[in-house]
This record gives C-alpha cells, sequence and structure tokens, in this order.
C-alpha cells in the first residue's frame, strides 16, 4: 500500500526535526565546552606582536606592560636587620671571633616562634654588618627578632625563645648580650603591628566567565600575552618584576584541581582571580595600572567580566577610587621609611 503524500510530507518533516534537534544538541554541547587554546597560536607570544598594530584590544594600555617606559626599582641594600622592625641585642665578645666559629654555633632554625630570628657580625677588614661567612672575622656580633608579621605581634613566649637562641649563640662564642627591656619590645611590636594590619595592601579582581566556561591551556594562552608564566603551584601564573630576585608583580590563580586533571582540556574554569600584593612591590612598577589593564584586557579577550570578590561588577570609577587610595597608601609608607617593595616592608609585610 504506497503512503499518501501527506504520509510522506510528514515522514520529511519529522526527519527534518530529528536532524534539526541532534544539530542543535551538537551545538549546545560545543557551545558548553571550555574554551580551548589555539594550536596554532604560541602559548608565549613575543611582546612585539602583542603590541603590533591591530593585535591590541581597544582600552589596553600597551605601555603598562613596556618596563622601559618607567624606571626600575633598585635593590634594596639596607642590612636585614633594622630597629625599626627588629628587637636588636647587642654581643660584646671577648676576642675576635672567625666567621666558621659563629656559624658553627648558629642556631638550627632562623625563627623564634613565628618571627625571624638573625645574627650579624661587624667584618673587621670591610667594616661593615653581615650575615657571619666562613673565612672572615669579627670584632663583635648583634642578634636581633622581628617586632610583627603578618602572623601578628612579637609576644612574651617568642621574646624568651629569642633571648634563649641568643645566649645560647654566645655562651659558644664568649660573648655578653644586652637586651632590651622584654615589655617595652612586646609593647613597641603591638604599636607595630596596629600600624602594619591598618596598611597592609592587598588588592585583587576577580575576572568571571560570560558565557561558555575556560579551559587551563585557553585561560594561561591568554595570560601568557600580558607576560604571565607558570608558577611554582599549579593552577598559578605571576608577572615578575623588573629586577630579578623580588616578589612577582601581578599573580593570577585559578582552581588548580583543574590544572591537575586527568585531562585538563576538559576541565572548566568559570573564574580567576588576578591580585596584587602591594608592600611586596616598588612603586616604580605601576602594579596597579597593570593590575588594571590585565584584568579588563581578559576580560574582553576571554568574553568575561571584571567584578569583585563578591560578584559585583567593578566600573572604571570604583577602579579609579582604589588607584587613588592605592597611591595615598603609598604615600604613607613612604613617611614611615617602608616604602613598598623595600627590604623592610617584604620582612614586615609576610
Amino acid at each position: 500500500m504506497s503512503m499518501s503524500n501527506l504520509q510522506i510530507g510528514l515522514a520529511l518533516a519529522g526527519g527534518l526535526v530529528l536532524a534539526a534537534m541532534l544539530a542543535h544538541g551538537a551545538w549546545t554541547s560545543r557551545k558548553n565546552q571550555p574554551r580551548q587554546a589555539t594550536p596554532d597560536d604560541p602559548i608565549d607570544p613575543t611582546r612585539t606582536e602583542l603590541q603590533g598594530s591591530g593585535a591590541i584590544e581597544p582600552g589596553f594600555d600597551a605601555a603598562a606592560f613596556d618596563v622601559g617606559n618607567f624606571p626600575l626599582p633598585m635593590l634594596d641594600k639596607r642590612l636585614s636587620m633594622d630597629a625599626l622592625i627588629d628587637v636588636m641585642a647587642p654581643i660584646t665578645l671577648d676576642g675576635p671571633v672567625s666567621g666558621d666559629a659563629a656559624l658553627a654555633a648558629m642556631p638550627a632554625t632562623r625563627r623564634a616562634g613565628s618571627k625571624l630570628f638573625s645574627i650579624e657580625g661587624f667584618n673587621e677588614s670591610n667594616q661593615r654588618w653581615e650575615m657571619p661567612q666562613a673565612g672572615q672575622r669579627y670584632a663583635t656580633f648583634q642578634a636581633g627578632v622581628q617586632l610583627a608579621n603578618r602572623s601578628g605581634a612579637l609576644n612574651e613566649i617568642e621574646y624568651s625563645e629569642f633571648v634563649m637562641k641568643t645566649q645560647a649563640f654566645c655562651e659558644s662564642v664568649n660573648g655578653t648580650p644586652d637586651f632590651p627591656e622584654m615589655l617595652e619590645e612586646v609593647a613597641r611590636a603591638r604599636e607595630l603591628d596596629q600600624f602594619a594590619s591598618d596598611h597592609d595592601g592587598q588588592l585583587g579582581f576577580v575576572l568571571r566567565a560570560r558565557n561558555a566556561a575556560w579551559s587551563p591551556g585557553y585561560v594561561q594562552q591568554n595570560a601568557a600575552r600580558l607576560g604571565f608564566v607558570a608558577g611554582s603551584i599549579p593552577g598559578r601564573m605571576v608577572m615578575s618584576a623588573s629586577v630579578a630576585g623580588l616578589p612577582p608583580v601581578l599573580e593570577l590563580s585559578f582552581d588548580a584541581q583543574a590544572a591537575l586533571a586527568d585531562d585538563p582540556a576538559q576541565s572548566a574554569i568559570r573564574e580567576l582571580a588576578i591580585s596584587l600584593d602591594v608592600a611586596q612591590v616598588d612603586r616604580s612598577e605601576r602594579a596597579f595600572v597593570r593590575l588594571r589593564e590585565a584584568a579588563l584586557w581578559l576580560a574582553s579577550s576571554m568574553d568575561g567580566v571584571v567584578t569583585d570578590d563578591n560578584g559585583r561588577p567593578l566600573p572604571s570609577e570604583a577602579m579609579d577610587v582604589i588607584g587613588a587610595e592605592l597611591e595615598h597608601l603609598y604615600d604613607t609608607l613612604d613617611q614611615h621609611d617602608l616604602s613598598a617593595g623595600s627590604a623592610l616592608a617584604r620582612r614586615l609585610f609576610s
């Protein structure tokens, strides 16, 4: 029995609907897949490629990422020990002590509780204070313990440990320590800790995906275009400082589990964070400008939106306010001899 034209038409229509549904399902599946890195696009293109004509999204300030446009920070030459942030106890000696003997007498750890413990000797040959070195001779020593760090102020127990470690060192080198009064130093530690708490700037923007999620490779490829490199921890990338050996200018982080997955390409990342530890980075690095421009460029390139920790979008006006407040913070740190990026600031805010 032959099918009527109506039956044939309905069958064809049904087939077309089914095909359309299958096609839509495949399209939706592809749409929901994490965005992938482009195989033909190198993960770490050169700065010239990034800043070439037409390669930069509108609103991106390429100069913010060109270290040739601003002065390089200088490595801080100040001694590791400083009365501003350390308790210091001078040690008089019966006679000169070799660096080898001093090193043998050093305690096993450079900590008193959670605070940095240090011993420095005055080098007779170069007339300067330094950590004891083999083959040198020292006319006197000084011991110190840090007054405060991000774990809090020096307390009585930590001060007592500082005294015991110093006394043990002195017994080995025939030295006599002169300790400052404990309660006065603990009170000074609390004052410094309060100042540090009030001026500890740690900024961060969150970048959230608008639609499709991102794969780790996609995030890494886009971040690499701004100079971010892989950090030592999975899911972490850093923008290095202009001077080798200094802390990174910015840190980019995303879910470490996504980076460690058996098939990272299938890991779905819906947000990442870009952060700045203000006290650790020299002011001349223009870190906030770079933080802001990096967040906006990545948002444009990766179809994301820049928000605060609570998911609220951050308009330009809000970023302007943050930038102005940050300049005031820099000025305050400068006025207290704790300039951002200095050796003292890096120790205090650690």
